[in-house]
């Protein structure tokens, strides 16, 4: 995935180039513009045109989240009692909340990433005044398929004309009661038949289904479910059943919550017949409907069944904080980052970092109900965030430009050690490693700036011409006839010429200039032309698990065929896995496993072609590493005396350095023959 450099004021100034930045590493196209398509017209032709997924969206158990909630305010125009404390809340200043055009930024720069569903709430989000303005503003996004709302629905009558004409897709409103007279004691605030009122007024525009939210709570509502039932017989409802949740201030008790089984059976008393209907994998609703009924009824089960393994889901707080799980206490605040100058890249890996740390699944409802987190309303700000993360960036930037421009010398070589330490810690303290490009630029100048410099203690002068170090860009013009390399351990009278068209290799380091700084090479005068790159791995498993891998009875399935799968998309993801490595298009990407029997091994061959300006050897190499990662994990509940071995580069052709072929003689048995 490339992900550009611009500063963020300029998306803020609304300066962005207008296509999709989740390119992918074979090169797939961007998302075209969708202007003047219907709503469904739009949806389907998103779906068609659908990009890879963003790996900084995707966790470590492999959840991609593409569905982001967006709090608009912490302010509501009802104190509902599982939502806020009695006593009320302590609202952020205004000047710490996310304007509309840091809102838009955020979600574009989701957007990007593969969000295609966002869903505005609060707080009330309509008591914000531009939130017409947000909705049209976001409508306008490629790529976004779906803009939600949630909202108790007091003010919806009126705003949801112009909120339709927007382009709002989806609506939810909370009602807990049927009864006005509870509807008055559970939120503290009159506004019942607004509330109906704004219900009507979303079937009459043609919400289909209108989904109606309800919080359950023993002693108080739980009475009422076969009422709400009632109301799916003739109106296109979708009353959706929520478990009561602990949050801060809302004084949750186990005994309160009524489960979904308990639920379901009350409901089955009446309507036997009541049929499951099938959801996506990702829904938090168990959906039923009673037959011949024009609604439908769901079941939110947070608590008793919980649906983690499937969440895709973030949050971002009124005041700009992510949230990975609506439970979990840990918050990264992105209005700081945005307002302290942070770039793009940095903005997306701290997203990546944030993702890549979510759990599991959350601590359940015993733990949760004594951890320390926002109360309901503050789902849309808080204080428990990381504020000093705008500071590290800038002491970072500061470092990073000191080391580059001062050079190390040995005796500051530990002081520099400890500070990179300081800062690591730092990030690591606040669950913020890796964070950003800062951190990795910075690691590998100091890397490198140290390696200019001899480990003699006693010495401390670099070498005048440490060959590591001498460096010759495949795309700068060589003007002088011959690069000499003085190195230490040379011959003076004997000047080694290096030209790259003369030689079929180089002994430089391409990816380092003079000073020691890390560079990308510039490859864009170079020709396209015809690459291909084979490699090989080879993984030992032992007897037993070779075994059960050659009869497929291994528990998690069919090892051969995912690891060949892992290697195809490994080799795709290259550019994201390793820093300095070009995005480039294949065409084509081949990954074989064959076993064998003689030293009980899976022996992996991978082929990587490309038209194009750059060689595809570490694609083919991330292939089959990443499918023998694949076959260790499959098989490392059976036996961890696997063994990886023999990864190497087989062959590879094109390029002004010519073709190389290893010797058959060094090769694996079963691939030489």
């Amino acid at each position: 995935m490339a992900v550009h450099g611009t500063r963020v004021r300029r998306l803020l100034a609304g300066s962005f180039l207008q296509v999709s930045r989740r390119g992918c590493v074979s090169g797939a196209p961007a998302v075209s513009a969708t202007q003047g398509l219907s709503s469904k017209d739009r949806k389907t032709f998103i779906k068609e045109h659908s990009l890879p997924f963003s790996a900084f969206l995707t966790d470590s158990f492999g959840r991609q989240h593409n569905y982001l909630r967006i709090s608009l305010t912490e302010k509501c125009n009802l104190r509902c009692q599982y939502c806020m404390p009695e006593d009320g809340v302590k609202l952020t200043p205004k000047s710490e909340l996310l304007t509309a055009q840091e809102i838009i930024t955020l979600a574009r720069l989701f957007v990007q990433e593969g969000v295609d569903k966002i869903r505005l709430t609060g707080g009330e989000p309509l008591i914000r005044p531009d939130v017409v303005d947000i909705v049209a503003q976001l409508r306008r996004l490629e790529g976004l398929k779906t803009i939600a709302l949630t909202t108790n629905g007091i003010n919806l009558a009126r705003q949801l004309p112009k909120l339709k004409d927007a382009g709002l897709d989806i609506l939810n409103i909370s009602l807990d009661t049927l009864v006005p007279a509870k509807f008055e004691f559970i939120v503290r605030r009159k506004g019942f038949h607004k509330v109906m009122e704004g219900i009507s007024k979303a079937i009459e525009m043609g919400y289909n289904p209108v989904k109606v939210n309800c919080v359950v709570m023993r002693g108080l509502n739980e009475d009422e479910l076969l009422d709400f039932v009632s109301l799916t017989e003739k109106k296109p409802l979708e009353v959706r059943f929520i478990e009561y949740m602990p949050f801060d201030g809302n004084k949750w008790n186990f005994k309160k919550m009524v489960s979904y089984q308990e639920m379901l059976d009350t409901i089955r008393q009446k309507w036997p017949e009541l049929e499951k209907i099938p959801t996506e994998i990702s829904s938090t609703s168990k959906s039923y409907r009673v037959p011949h009924f024009q609604g439908k009824i769901g079941f939110i089960t947070s608590m008793s069944e919980h649906f983690c393994g499937s969440c895709n889901r973030l949050r971002i707080t009124a005041d700009g904080n992510l949230k990975v799980c609506l439970f979990g206490n840990s918050e990264v605040s992105l209005r700081d980052c945005l307002r302290s100058g942070a770039i793009e890249e940095e903005l997306v890996q701290i997203v990546g970092a944030a993702v890549g740390r979510k759990k599991k699944q959350h601590a359940g409802m015993f733990n949760i109900s004594q951890m320390k987190n926002r109360p309901m309303i503050l789902i849309a700000g808080g204080r428990r965030t990381t504020r000093l993360l705008p500071s590290i960036l800038q002491e970072l930037r500061s470092f990073k430009r000191r080391i580059c421009l001062e050079g190390v010398g040995i005796v500051q070589r530990k002081l520099l050690s400890g500070a990179l330490i300081t800062f690591r810690s730092s990030f690591s303290a606040h669950g913020l490693l890796p964070v950003c490009s800062s951190m990795q630029k910075l690691s590998s100048a100091l890397v490198l700036q140290l390696r200019c410099y001899s480990s003699d203690q006693n010495n401390h002068k670099p070498f005048q011409n440490p060959k590591c170090l001498n460096t010759l860009s495949s795309t700068t013009e060589i003007n002088e006839k011959s690069f000499i390399d003085r190195s230490p351990t040379s011959d003076s009278s004997e000047h080694q010429v290096y030209n790259p068209s003369l030689q079929g290799a180089s002994e430089h380091l391409t990816h380092v200039d003079t000073a020691g700084k890390v560079i990308m090479v510039d490859v864009g005068r170079k020709p396209d032309t015809p690459r291909n790159a084979v490699a090989i791995a080879v993984v030992r498993l032992g007897p037993k698990v070779f075994s059960l891998v050659q009869s497929n009875q291994l528990k998690k399935g069919d090892v051969l065929t995912v690891a060949q799968i892992a290697g195809i998309q490994g080799a795709k993801f290259t550019s994201q896995l390793i820093p300095l490595c070009h995005n480039i298009s294949l065409t084509q990407v081949n990954v074989v496993l064959r076993l064998d029997s003689i030293r009980f091994a899976v022996v992996i061959e991978a082929q990587c072609s490309t038209h194009g300006k750059t060689g595809v050897e570490m694609e083919a190499l991330t292939a089959a590493s990443v499918a023998a990662l694949t076959v260790y994990d499959m098989c490392k509940a059976v036996s961890h005396d696997i063994v990886i071995e023999n990864v190497k580069l087989l062959k590879k052709t094109g390029g002004q350095r010519g073709d190389f072929q290893r010797e058959s003689a060094s090769l694996p048995n079963s691939v030489s023959e």
